[in-house]
């Protein structure tokens, strides 16, 4: 690791529109604390175009000139970087995850981290221990942002205990969004809306509320021809006894990502779409507590305002690496949220409660998020567009369709 004075290397593993629409920014955010030294894509094309982004000078920002690479390996050979940021589409971030961290670079990968617990299992007993590191962390930026950092510090006893919840996140996606080769698949996605969408609502509902204890869902294919649902449901118990329900939809036109929080003295809801800021955050008092203005007064969002971002957990991210601690969004932190998943789907899937810790090796919903399930796991090819055999409305079996490395160029 350099020493503080001096600039941490980063490189990007994709180089598509997440990593270009919100990495890049970001990069640019930390430019005193970080430099981009490296990016690789297979596509040499949507590399080069990258390249010439990132040297851009233009509005006072910091350009690079970074070296490319259709090759990741060999990056990390040739660069060795401190850091390596993935924007790939979700079957190959486990892989790309575990060579980074074997080369001795921390990651921070874009959502889903992997696809399934015993995909996590193998990137943690990748990472390193101790200051050195190194970690890896999935990007969970709705957890940041002076909003969400101040909900947490109140609904640690300030408003009262935790009593009822929601969390929404109901979006819209249509069939030309499905149309992408990996979407819509378990071997490629590693599932719908509760994996690919819902995911960053409901970490940070637990960020929020704390370990579950629960869960009791349902999913359908209501819509789109997909191999995974296209919307899910859920009933959760939490371990300090709240309650909560959770939705997950991609056939929502009018969109909207949503967390209520009801405590003894207060609600708290945050309402927004991709990204939120103070104003977001909403604080209720009941009436027995609103006569308190000193304490509601109190409630009252802070002055500073730092949006949620890809730029605020990369500044995390930096100081973590340079403090040697496990950066936010990784370990058993980011797996409980992976193993909520998990038992949304196991639930929905065999129609019964599940609890915290019992997706262990040897659960089939340890290896698959669809746990082998005849009505859900991928069959034989056909010819149905989504790669599936569902028809809308139905809930049976559906199939993969080709998962070489050919179709997997798109990045996010």
């Amino acid at each position: 690791m350099p020493p503080a004075t001096q600039r941490l290397r980063a490189a990007v593993v994709g180089t598509g529109g997440i990593v270009t629409g919100s990495h890049l920014p970001a990069l640019r955010e930390n430019a005193t604390h970080i430099e981009l030294v490296a990016a690789v894509d297979v596509d040499k094309e949507r590399l080069e175009a990258f390249r010439r982004a990132a040297a851009e000078t233009t509005g006072g920002g910091t350009g690079w000139n970074v070296a490319g690479y259709t090759g990741l390996d060999e990056m990390l050979a040739e660069q060795r970087p401190d850091l390596v940021l993935i924007g790939t589409p979700p079957s190959l971030h486990r892989e790309q995850t575990v060579a980074a961290l074997r080369a001795g670079a921390w990651v921070l990968c874009e959502k889903p981290l992997c696809l399934s617990l015993a995909e996590y299992d193998e990137i943690a007993a990748a990472e390193g221990t101790g200051a050195q590191g190194p970690y890896a962390a999935v990007v969970f930026q709705h957890r940041y942002g002076s909003g969400a950092v101040h909900a947490r510090e109140l609904l640690a006893g300030k408003l009262g205990a935790p009593l009822v919840a929601h969390c929404q996140t109901t979006w819209y996606r249509n069939a030309d969004y499905y149309a992408v080769p990996w979407r819509g698949k378990w071997a490629t996605e590693g599932g719908g809306p509760s994996m690919g969408h819902g995911i960053h609502q409901m970490d940070l509902l637990l960020h929020l509320l704390g370990d579950w204890s629960e869960v009791r869902g349902m999913a359908g294919r209501l819509v789109h021809a997909v191999e995974s649902e296209d919307v899910s449901t859920a009933l959760v118990r939490f371990e300090n006894g709240a309650m909560a329900t959770v939705v997950n939809s991609v056939l929502s036109p009018d969109e909207v990502s949503r967390i209520r929080i009801d405590c003894a003295d207060a609600t708290v809801e945050l309402t927004h779409l991709y990204r939120h800021s103070n104003d977001d955050w909403v604080y209720t008092p009941a009436p027995h507590a609103a006569a308190d203005e000193a304490r509601t007064r109190a409630w009252s969002t802070p002055a500073a305002d730092l949006p949620s971002s890809h730029a605020a957990q990369l500044a995390g991210l930096i100081a973590a690496v340079r403090d040697g601690k496990r950066p936010p969004g990784g370990g058993q932190d980011a797996r409980r949220t992976l193993e909520f998943i998990a038992a949304i789907y196991k639930s929905a899937f065999t129609g019964r409660p599940v609890h915290a810790g019992e997706i262990a090796p040897g659960d089939p919903y340890y290896r698959a998020m669809h746990g082998e399930h005849p009505d859900w796991a991928p069959g034989p090819a056909s010819e149905t567009p989504g790669g599936g055999t569902a028809k809308p409305g139905e809930t049976i079996g559906d199939t993969t369709g080709d998962t070489t490395s050919g179709t997997l160029k798109e990045t996010r």
